[in-house]
């Protein structure tokens, strides 16, 4: 396997001491044996084992109860960009993304660690089919509250349409509720139209009815923002500053997302230390008095 140094980072006047492993960092333990560390271990760790995660994520679900109540007594209120026309008298709905919002993959990410590899629809699908995601804390209890109030539960996710079987039955297994009637599971690709951008979705769920919130871990759970860099993410979050934490509910996910391939150009075919190098250089750096 062939080890390669890691670049000095100009911007920042320093030096990553150590050496890389098919993208990983190497560094000798107290017997001399090289062990390797991920850029998703710290993330991944926290999801896991973290309270703070799980309180974070409890409290971005209670104040969307909070909200759901809000938007249910205001008939003039809409979380979708896409909802138009007379829609106020539409029947209530929300839409959720899933994977990080609704059920927790850090298992994959996990995986992805250990066996020092990167994420590949190769890997990920079986994994979708395995359906053993397990559930975002207090993603259930606000379905079950939003169910209590009248309102349909949209799902709408970037896997690919032949893993629903899998979501569903994820889903399911935990007791979620899945409309069996109408389709409320939508999926990338399961239309033509149907892309990794969402808006296409959220068009198409906002047509019957009233969207009253968004909830989701990434920007383009809001908004379709492909490619936007880092100083048009900053806008784009100035510009719908009213929606945030009340139309639009976030989940953290320090593991993956669009700021991650923001931080590097999107240059999604660089090797690892390049996207490292990259990632060093979008980071802003203290300067200690010499």
């Amino acid at each position: 396997m062939k080890l390669q140094k890691i670049v000095r980072n100009s911007a920042a006047g320093v030096v990553l001491a150590g050496l890389t492993v098919s993208g990983t960092m190497a560094h000798a333990d107290s017997t001399g044996m090289m062990t390797a560390e991920s850029d998703l271990l710290n993330a991944t760790l926290w999801m896991q084992t973290s309270v703070e995660f799980k309180a974070n994520s409890m409290a971005a679900y209670k104040l969307a109860e909070v909200m759901l109540d809000r938007a249910l007594a205001d008939k003039s209120w809409t979380a979708a960009l896409e909802q138009d026309g007379d829609y106020q008298g539409k029947p209530p709905a929300v839409i959720l993304d899933v994977d990080e919002t609704v059920l927790d993959n850090s298992v994959y990410e996990a995986w992805l660690i250990k066996a020092r590899t990167n994420y590949s629809s190769k890997t990920w699908m079986p994994f979708v089919d395995d359906a053993v995601s397990t559930p975002i804390a207090g993603s259930k209890e606000f379905i079950d509250y939003a169910r209590s109030k009248g309102v349909e539960i949209f799902y709408v996710s970037n896997r690919k349409a032949p893993g629903e079987e899998g979501t569903r039955k994820n889903l399911k297994d935990y007791g979620y509720y899945v409309n069996d009637k109408v389709d409320t599971v939508l999926l990338r690709g399961e239309k033509e139209d149907w892309g990794s951008e969402k808006s296409t979705r959220r068009a198409h769920v906002a047509k019957d009815y009233r969207v009253l919130l968004l909830l989701g871990d990434n920007l383009g759970d809001f908004v379709d923002i492909k490619n936007a860099d880092l100083a048009e993410r900053n806008a784009i979050l100035a510009r719908y500053q009213e929606n945030w934490s009340s139309k639009w509910i976030t989940i953290a996910n320090p593991m993956y997302g669009s700021w991650e391939g923001a931080a590097f150009g999107f240059q999604w075919k660089a090797s690892d230390e390049q996207k490292r190098q990259l990632k060093m250089n979008a980071m802003k750096y203290w300067a200690p008095a010499e």
